[in-house]
């Protein structure tokens, strides 16, 4: 196949440099995206009368063709083409004669791969909004089965106070609706249209820059031809989103990993979404959770290497920018079948030890907070009740009990405000209900969350 360039060189490319300057075995996934991009393309030479009406019909037709020849399996882009684009344009001369040689008018391969990626991208923000959602509902089905379950909360790795599982829950839902807030920002920069910038310069032919981008759905175009074919920032902030949302994803999987270890034994998995040891028979392991976490460090490093793509290139477009294609392919990949994995196993490969929850809330010192806040409730400044506390938690431990072991003589023994009800307020169900400031873990403020994110996610 000869060069778009072929013309102008004596000798032909070597044949390794040919191989390792080509994108065809990887922006071949842009197929469909640079075919409507050119329609529109096409559309638009057409109304401005760059080409006639007969013309403009024959190379639209040219290129249904070759979109219904590769849906139906007909048609394999492939080597020897250098690119995708440079592959249709090739396939659609070899249809309509010298015709299709016409398509290129008035843009630029710069241009036209920088309209395509942003069409793809498009698409995928548009599905990974659909799969988010489908996981906050999961969170939600399980919030709503668990408020009143209790689990302990932790900070430093280390007991802290006692929770409804179903707000520990909820805090994962909203991280994941701030991906969501996030991705919807970035596909309102990625839905700009570069169509038309050409090269870098734009172009003397008579085009209409806003039609096309109407034609394919953007909101905008580009108002500077150079920063059109250079700008990257969108791929970036894509895949920055994407290591926030793997952040969280990786969080809640390194819990899940926790909770099913002998050692907390919160919560067990099931056979659908564990595996076993080739070694060992009484294993079952958490995969799933473990290739999400293992797979956060894949997307991290997609974001380093864009970032280093970027850093110090010279206006407009530079071959550098072929590598903006396979981190954001694979980042979207990654970040998809990873959220699915994860509401999967989230509606059928965990069962709560509803026992073991329990038990763990009932055996530590996380109501210590609470034994001050009773003395606060009498009028004891609250260092002060810090300390008798502290003072209480040492007693206990070199005797090896709990607050509630303790008579109410020993409690008084501490301070003189200490009554019979201080064993109400210790119990683990009535420290959490007690926490009713907005936004806290107290029944009836996750109740009210509950219902928030229903009127949100199933509205």
């Amino acid at each position: 196949m000869a060069k778009v360039w072929s013309k102008r060189f004596d000798n032909t490319l070597n044949p390794f440099i040919e191989k390792f300057n080509a994108s065809i075995g990887f922006d071949s996934k842009l197929i469909l995206e640079d075919l409507d991009c050119s329609i529109a393309h096409a559309k638009m030479l057409g109304k401005t009368q760059v080409l006639s009406s007969s013309e403009t019909l024959q190379i639209i037709n040219g290129l249904e063709t070759i979109k219904v020849e590769y849906l139906e399996g007909k048609f394999f882009p492939s080597p020897p083409a250098e690119d995708i684009h440079y592959c249709i344009e090739e396939k659609l001369i070899s249809l309509i004669g010298a015709t299709g040689k016409k398509l290129h008018t008035g843009r630029s391969r710069n241009d036209q791969v920088g309209t395509d990626i942003r069409l793809w991208l498009r698409k995928e923000i548009d599905n990974l909004e659909i799969i988010i959602t489908d996981l906050q509902k999961s969170l939600l089905n399980l919030a709503k089965s668990n408020i009143y379950t209790l689990i302990p909360g932790y900070t430093h790795m280390q007991r802290a106070q006692p929770l409804s599982l179903a707000h520990h829950l909820l805090a994962y839902l909203e991280m994941f609706q701030r991906d969501r807030d996030r991705f919807k920002e970035v596909r309102s920069r990625v839905n700009t249209s570069p169509l038309g910038a050409a090269a870098l310069a734009g172009t003397k032919i008579k085009i209409d820059r806003n039609f096309t981008a109407l034609e394919l759905g953007f909101e905008k175009i580009y108002k500077n031809s150079i920063d059109a074919v250079s700008d990257r920032d969108f791929c970036i902030e894509f895949v920055s989103a994407s290591a926030l949302l793997m952040s969280h994803l990786s969080k809640i999987s390194e819990e899940i990993i926790l909770w099913v270890t002998d050692e907390f034994s919160f919560a067990k998995l099931t056979d659908k979404c564990a595996t076993g040891s080739s070694l060992m028979p009484q294993k079952k392991n958490p995969d799933v959770p473990e290739l999400i976490r293992g797979k956060t460090g894949r997307v991290y490093g997609h974001l380093q290497a864009l970032l280093t793509m970027v850093k110090g290139v010279p206006l407009a477009y530079n071959k550098d920018f072929q590598e903006d294609k396979e981190p954001i392919f694979d980042t979207a990949e990654t970040i998809s079948s990873c959220i699915q994995a994860m509401t999967i196993l989230l509606n059928e490969g965990l069962e709560f030890n509803m026992k073991n929850l329990s038990n763990s809330v009932e055996n530590d010192f996380s109501n210590a907070t609470d034994l001050a806040d009773y003395l606060v409730g009498k009028q004891v400044p609250f260092r002060t009740a810090y300390q008798v506390v502290g003072e209480m938690v040492k007693y206990c431990l070199e005797r090896k009990i709990l607050f509630k072991n303790l008579k109410i003589d020993e409690f008084k023994k501490f301070h003189p405000e200490f009554d019979e009800d201080v064993f109400v307020d210790l119990e683990p169900v009535n420290v959490v209900k007690s926490r009713t400031s907005e936004g806290g873990t107290g029944f009836s403020q996750v109740e009210k969350e509950v219902k928030n994110w229903q009127k949100k996610l199933l509205s």
